[in-house]
């Protein structure tokens, strides 16, 4: 989904002016998630490409050399430590038994990278898309560029396009990788102008429907004692189904394969063999712990990955992947049989991928024998980077007078689909509620909301994340589980339309990975999973208020602003009429919450039972 500037605009002109005339880092008025201890060594999973492991000792010196790739995806602007479900990695013990470690932060992992570069002169940090957007309130209320600035220190050497970075739209995009002040919230401090990312951005397949050409640089080769490696990056095709429209506007996203086999041809043609891409798309492993066995030909990696691995020229040497914000070091057959490294570090840099390879001199590629590759957990009892801290430092003071206001209270964990894996989930129907109660404020007639589970980023967790206490709910809290700046609308829909609307969930280009949509109280339906496309909706089953959906009657919906323009497939709810545009979605959950509990009656999770999950 992509957001608008106006929160964000609003609440940053606001800090601007309280912080005139900032110019030295601030204290932290809340302190920061406290850690988790983590084991003293952290679990870790080697894959290894066709070949076996390469006997280090009989390398030909003087023919190679070898190569480190650090990798990371999926970052959303985590720059503080994450938590609930999204600041958790899960290792599985050689008994079958799991653990979760307390995983991320940024100021881990800059230490854990500059800790794996140690000893490696040839070392270079990449990442696969969606490093910024759906940020929480530290990153987010800044347009990025905190993490931009972040990434800066971490020497971030390249990173492809995701989806999430069209967020604020693709001159946004231009402006976070070439520089300068906000066009509408300026500069943030006296003296201090945002440089943009000192590293390239790259959108192989992201061109402009005219001319045809990316709107970012496709590829960079990086070029270091005596080794070229070419880099290519590329978001998948289907991103327009998943972002505003108005931020993509004018803009075509090509196949994936298509275009790396494209660019992989051209840098042949420049005498660079060695390729590595970068692709915003991902797969699903068969186990979530971070050390999972992908099986034979990565035999348990399923999902649009491993298609696209499998059709990418062989001479991409290795993929990196995001998206699905899986963990994964898997081997897939390339279009020759030859077995190649497919990666992806989960998200919110709880893990970072670490590839080592040998180069050879003399064919200028990488010897695809050689490569391994591991995901390395970011646990919290590290050393904190000190820079990093000043920086987050600098930044929370900004963002205190508006991060650190409660805005309710709750009794207990209200989780997200991220923790529980389940199409129905709590978190989604309390917002659901929030936005229905919005909506009426509109229009009193409106009859049900729906809301997309994408736009639902985390959990609402009942232990405290910095000094509020137990129980509270605050502006960051909030802004990190709904950070997109969508408003809350109102439509008419036929009772058929909804009908459909509801079928579209799961079918289409939704039927492979439904998109559930969460629904207000007293809406109420059977999902049968046992069923196929369309059929899984049970027709008779759909229920408003105990009565049956009647298809010739007219209904009030209220849904955000992403969903009334066709967001997520679901093509029907732009067809809705009448439309009333109300306010931002996270003041109607501020708001709700506000109004419906108190430290001495905390709201309880709903019990994610408004849809009859059949299997």
């Amino acid at each position: 989904m992509v957001s608008t500037p106006s929160r964000r605009s609003a609440l940053s002109r606001r800090l601007t002016a309280t912080a005139a005339g900032l110019l030295t880092v601030g204290t932290l008025a809340a302190a920061m998630p406290a850690a988790q201890a983590a084991p003293e060594t952290a679990p870790r999973q080697t894959a290894q490409a066709h070949g076996g492991k390469h006997d280090r000792h009989d390398r030909h010196h003087g023919r190679t050399v070898d190569l480190q790739v650090l990798a990371l995806n999926d970052f959303h602007g985590n720059l503080e430590p994450p938590t609930g479900s999204g600041g958790r990695v899960t290792h599985e013990h050689p008994d079958g038994t799991t653990e979760d470690i307390t995983a991320g932060g940024a100021e881990y992992l800059a230490t854990a990278l500059r800790e794996a570069r140690e000893g490696h002169p040839r070392s270079v940090t990449v990442a696969a898309g969606d490093m910024v957007g759906a940020s929480p309130l530290l990153s987010g209320l800044f347009h990025d560029e905190p993490t931009i600035e972040a990434l800066n220190a971490m020497d971030m050497d390249v990173v492809g396009v995701g989806n999430h970075e069209f967020d604020e739209g693709a001159a946004e995009l231009l402006r976070l990788q070439k520089g300068g002040c906000h066009p509408e919230d300026g500069c943030y401090a006296d003296g201090r102008v945002f440089e943009g990312a000192d590293y390239p951005i790259l959108a192989a397949n992201v061109v402009d429907e005219k001319t045809g050409r990316p709107l970012l640089a496709p590829y960079t080769v990086k070029k270091f004692k005596g080794v070229k490696v070419g880099f290519i990056g590329v978001t998948l095709e289907g991103t327009p189904n998943i972002v505003t429209a108005e931020g993509i506007k004018g803009l075509k996203f090509l196949d994936e394969v298509e275009t790396i086999d494209r660019y992989t041809k051209e840098l042949k043609r420049k005498g660079v063999n060695a390729v590595i891409a970068l692709v915003h798309e991902g797969g699903f492993p068969a186990s979530p712990a971070y050390n999972n066995d992908c099986g034979a030909d990565g035999g348990n990696l399923s999902g649009p990955i491993a298609e696209i691995a499998r059709n990418t020229d062989a001479g991409v040497d290795a993929l990196i992947t995001g998206h699905t914000h899986q963990p994964y070091v898997c081997s897939v057959p390339d279009p020759r049989g030859n077995d190649r490294l497919v990666t992806s570090a989960a998200s919110n840099g709880r893990l970072f991928t670490e590839l080592t390879m040998e180069y050879d001199r003399r064919t200028r590629d990488i010897v695809r024998a050689s490569v391994e590759g591991s995901n390395r957990v970011v646990d919290r009892e590290r050393k904190k980077a000190a820079d990093i801290t000043e920086l987050l430092e600098f930044w929370q003071t900004l963002a205190a007078p508006v991060a650190n206001r409660p805005i309710g209270w709750i009794a207990e964990d209200i989780l997200s689909n991220r923790a529980t894996g389940e199409p129905v989930f709590p978190l989604g129907e309390l917002i659901a509620d929030a936005q229905l109660a919005h909506a009426r404020e509109l229009d009193p007639g409106t009859d049900l909301a729906l809301m997309n589970p994408g736009g639902v980023r985390a959990d609402l967790t009942y232990a405290a994340s910095g000094g509020e206490g137990d129980g509270v709910v605050t502006y960051a809290e909030g802004f990190t589980v709904q950070p997109f700046s969508n408003t809350v609308n109102v439509l008419t829909l036929s009772g058929e339309q909804l009908l459909t609307v509801l079928r579209e969930q799961v079918s289409g280009a939704n039927e492979a990975s439904p998109k559930i949509l969460q629904v207000s109280g007293g809406f109420t339906y059977t999902l049968d999973l046992t069923r196929s496309g369309a059929d899984r909706i049970v027709a008779d089953s759909v229920r408003l208020n105990g009565e049956p959906i009647d298809p010739s009657a007219s209904y009030r919906v209220a849904v955000n602003s992403f969903l009334a323009g066709g967001g997520d497939g679901l093509a029907t709810l732009a067809e809705g009429t009448e439309p009333l545009v109300g306010g931002d979605d996270l003041a109607a959950l501020s708001d709700y919450l506000t109004a419906n509990s108190s430290a001495a009656d905390p709201i309880e999770a709903p019990a994610a039972d408004r849809i009859t999950v059949v299997r």
